[in-house]
């Protein structure tokens, strides 16, 4: 094969391969924050923390790198900024994290994936997305949209007897089982956190159209969100224990989170929604799901309950296994949706 057909295949792949490796780094974060916050740590604290780690990392790089197409910052823009940053941080970071300490990481990965369902809803209302019901393209993507959303209902309401685990596992984080065992709590801060977390993807796609510079938009978001998610732990957490971090698995974590997912991987999200659209930015979160599942049962011991594992099976990360042979064709249209190089972003 030729090298210049080499790169025309690595530029076809390039948003996917993205897409997954930030779904690899969303596995391991479930798994650090958990222990973290089992440890002590006041997940508004380190949501906090983690966009200050963030927004020093990717400082020098928006500076120096975007000096010549970053856009003029006006007020209004501006303003555009901080809604976006007190959607996508401070709304949907807090009460993500909050409902970690309430269920599980395997139920909040497994809800997680409603994002991409009601970003697609929000991006049809807008505008943003064609959906042609007459090809089998967007049938899959209507039935996609409400099998997925049946799912994680279903996954919320219903809990099952908890299925036996194989061995003792290798890993043990230790559980605050008083506070983990709230689940009505915890699912109800899960599924905000997604209909905010749809809603943020939705705004960055408008926001780079006026901002097209992800390093620098990524950097804005992270100080902004610091300030408010700051200012909101402030009036939460007025112990100054729950503001002290040591060399311990809180530091760890808070490094991890702000260097590698609120620095790297939102910038990945930031240019892949540049590049492909809003919905493409979310279609991969099922990848996190099946390997939170996994790590979790095999690994870490954690409980999977029946119930919530066989409605698992409606949502996207068990359609390749589902499909049946009426299905195929809408199964390869979602992948020619996912492998497409049409250079216009919003079509479906």
């Amino acid at each position: 094969m030729k090298p210049s057909s080499l790169h025309n295949v690595y530029l076809r792949f390039k948003p996917l391969l993205l897409m997954v490796l930030a779904q690899l780094s969303y596995t391991f974060l479930y798994f650090i924050t958990e222990a973290s916050f089992n440890h002590g740590m006041n997940p508004h604290v380190y949501v906090t923390y983690r966009h200050i780690v963030a927004g020093i990392a990717m400082f020098p790089f928006a500076y120096f790198l975007e000096r010549k197409i970053r856009p003029k910052l006006t007020l209004a823009l501006f303003l555009e900024i901080f809604v976006l940053s007190l959607v996508g941080v401070t709304l949907t970071l807090n009460m993500y994290f909050a409902s970690l300490r309430y269920t599980s990481p395997t139920f909040v990965a497994s809800v997680v994936n409603t994002v991409a369902a009601v970003t697609f809803v929000i991006a049809v209302v807008l505008r943003l997305e064609t959906l042609d019901l007459r090809n089998a393209r967007g049938m899959a993507k209507v039935l996609g949209t409400l099998v997925s959303l049946a799912g994680v209902t279903i996954m919320t309401v219903y809990k099952g007897p908890a299925a036996r685990n194989p061995g003792h596992p290798p890993i043990h984080i230790q559980r605050n089982n008083i506070i983990q065992e709230q689940w009505l709590k915890g699912s109800f801060l899960t599924i905000a956190s997604s209909i905010t977390w749809s809603a943020m993807y939705i705004m960055q796609a408008i926001t780079l159209k006026r901002y097209p510079a992800q390093l620098s938009l990524t950097t804005w978001m992270c100080f902004l969100g610091a300030a408010q998610s700051a200012v909101f732990t402030v009036i939460v957490a007025r112990k100054p224990a729950d503001w002290r971090i040591g060399l311990n698995i809180d530091l760890w974590s808070t490094i991890y989170g702000g260097v590698v997912v609120s620095g790297l991987i939102v910038f990945i999200q930031l240019w892949c929604t540049d590049k492909r659209g809003p919905v493409f930015a979310t279609m991969f979160n099922p990848v996190s799901t099946i390997l939170v599942a996994i790590l979790a049962y095999f690994v870490f011991g954690e409980k999977l309950f029946l119930g919530r594992r066989y409605m698992s099976a409606m949502t996207p990360e068990s359609y390749p296994a589902q499909v049946t042979t009426w299905m195929r064709p809408f199964w390869g249209s979602i992948t020619s949706i996912c492998l497409h190089s049409d250079p216009s972003p919003y079509t479906i």
